[in-house]
């Protein structure tokens, strides 16, 4: 952080959070709220003068509650910029004249009660999020007596416990007698790979973090006995098997298993755990002085950023990328990165890896001075837009400047930020929008051609090209088998799929249309994939009123590597196109046909 603060080239904006984000690749606009601190940064000197003589009192977040802090402080000691910051929920304040003791002893005048937020506006081309992480709270699913007993404790606690710079000065100590545990407990999967009990990812670092907290115990107090209960511990990373090994030889027990419950005695305050051990296969009751509770990771509260930035989130919370495997560090918004634990949970080593990532792409962004996008945008042709704004509702990349009826201003697609999904010209009511290269006169050619001959033998599919479309090629290089009479169009995304073509293909004789897209956590375009959702569902609506059975349209969710997935569904619903009578699609026919 001392470093940042001292380059030329970084402008570091400390105690202030995003409030808008405009613009597109390369032309970002951000608003940003400096919150007031109520001290003069360019004066203070962090002489600690005014905190000595602040009478309010508070618990220090930084040390985990274990130490006090005042209303005016410093939030930790590498805090950059070395500046006390005035905590104005806590101050006791001078008007009317309660205190006012900081500004009195405060030689350098630095106190100001009246500082206002402000707010700034800078011009970036690109955005890196960063926004990290934060630690499962045991005080949601209470079972382990975090609330109960003392000496119950966090991995975190337990860092600032064991810390030099901790409340203790680094002498470990037990929170209730403050004398050093003979016998420490640490409880793995806190918090992680259970539905019931937080999140059921893996949180990557808190094995490896047990480890080392371990190791630090025997270096330091090789007295003290460490026992360690787990499911299995997941040491992948480079000489982290050496670590956990060193840690078993070091004399550190590990029972594999979790426990089911822990009892305090009212009078030691130790704690007797119960633990079935999965490898001896006996029930065990262990009596330990503290017990260590390793919490997992949680995604980051970003609060609106994610909403700013339009960016996408996978089903365990965290920020999706634009690609897992060829573009890692880049969100679906172009000129938008990840670093660190924003994309999913990380060590320090590949937090910095990432970041570097990020910094290298930007950097390649900044150098380029143009952009070069695919030639899949959508175009408007005014003569038939009505106004509506629904094009601008439906953008998942917010693309598309709202029309002004009153002022009889169009829509304005933003090329830089329009990434060529066609939800808009799917959804548009008088297609007054043109997606390059997938037109509607090119995907209905492609529909006639396939219902040119023998209709009732095709399988008409629309397939996306990020997922649906690569599980068939996943379906096809694993030399799976499905019916030869699936015939594929590949649109962009599935909401590029349009309720016209549909009923073109039905028009023409199709027994059976099947739409395919990502699932919603995989989506390509942000949420694009809810669009398509939405309009099947409608259309399940409208053939049933027309007499047409709904089941003659399918709906299916095939990711890019689930190839056995492809080649089954193709199965499934070629069964259910058989069942089709020539009798059903000439009636059908009758009803669609065109006045």
């Amino acid at each position: 952080m001392m470093d940042v603060g001292r380059h030329p080239k970084i402008k570091l904006l400390t105690y202030s959070e995003v409030e808008d984000v405009s613009g597109f690749i390369g032309n970002f606009k951000v608003k940003i709220r400096k919150k007031a601190r109520y001290v003069d940064l360019t004066e203070c000197t962090a002489c600690g003068d005014c905190a000595v003589d602040c009478p309010v009192v508070v618990p220090d977040e930084f040390q985990q509650g274990f130490s006090s802090r005042k209303a005016i402080y410093i939030p930790f000691p590498q805090a950059v910029p070395s500046a006390y910051i005035l905590d104005m929920e806590n101050c006791l304040g001078n008007n009317p004249i309660a205190c006012g003791k900081c500004l009195e002893s405060c030689q350098k005048n630095c106190i100001d009660y009246d500082m206002q937020d402000e707010i700034i506006d800078i011009s970036v081309g690109a955005v890196i999020v960063a926004t990290g992480m934060d630690v499962y709270d045991p005080t949601r699913l209470d079972e382990f007596g975090y609330t109960k007993y003392e000496n119950v404790i966090t991995s975190m606690e337990f860092e600032r416990l064991i810390c030099a710079g901790g409340p203790t000065e680094g002498h470990f100590v037990r929170p209730t007698d403050h004398k050093l545990p003979k016998t420490v407990g640490f409880i793995q999967c806190v918090g992680s790979r259970s539905k019931q009990r937080g999140q059921p990812y893996c949180s990557n670092i808190c094995c490896m973090n047990t480890v080392k907290d371990t190791l630090l115990l025997k270096d330091h107090y090789p007295d003290v006995q460490s026992k360690v209960f787990y499911m299995d511990i997941r040491a992948f990373g480079k000489g982290f098997e050496d670590l956990y090994m060193r840690s078993r030889e070091s004399g550190v027990q590990y029972i594999r298993g979790i426990p089911g419950d822990i009892i305090e005695n009212s009078s030691t305050k130790n704690l007797r755990l119960s633990v079935e051990n999965t490898l001896t296969g006996k029930f065990e009751e262990h009596d330990l002085d503290l017990v260590v509770l390793s919490v997992g990771v949680e995604p980051s509260r970003d609060g609106k950023l994610s909403q700013l930035l339009t960016l996408s989130k996978t089903s365990d919370g965290f920020f999706m990328e634009s690609h897992p495997k060829l573009k890692p560090v880049d969100a679906p918004t172009r000129g938008v990165y990840f670093a660190g634990c924003a994309e999913s949970p990380k060590d320090v080593k590949d937090s910095v890896t990432q970041a570097s990532a990020a910094a290298a792409r930007s950097s390649i962004l900044l150098n380029a001075g143009q952009v070069k996008i695919e030639a899949i945008t959508s175009r408007l042709q005014k003569e038939k837009c009505t106004f509506c704004g629904l094009c601008a509702r439906v953008c998942p990349y917010h693309a598309i400047i709202p029309p002004d009826r009153k002022a009889k201003q169009y829509p304005v697609i933003i090329e830089a930020s329009c990434a060529g999904c066609g939800t808009c010209a799917a959804e548009c009511p008088t297609d007054a929008l043109v997606m390059h290269h997938f037109t509607d006169e090119q995907i209905m050619s492609q529909i006639e051609a396939i219902l040119a001959e023998k209709p009732k033998d095709k399988l008409l599919t629309f397939a996306c090209n990020w997922c649906s479309y690569p599980g068939s090629d996943n379906a096809g290089t694993s030399r799976l088998q499905y019916p030869a009479s699936v015939r594929i169009i590949r649109t962009m995304c599935s909401g590029r799929v349009d309720e016209k073509f549909i009923w073109h293909g039905f028009r023409l004789g199709a027994p059976i249309v099947l739409v395919t897209g990502c699932h919603f956590s995989d989506c390509h375009y942000i949420n694009a994939v809810t669009w398509t959702q939405k309009r099947i569902e409608k259309l399940w609506d409208k053939l049933e009123e027309k007499g047409i059975r709904p089941e003659r349209l399918q709906l299916d969710w095939i990711s890019a590597a689930e190839g056995i997935k492809f080649a089954r569904v193709m199965r499934e619903v070629d069964e259910l196109r058989k069942k089709v009578t020539l009798e059903e699609i000439e009636t059908t026919k009758k009803l669609l046909a065109e006045k």
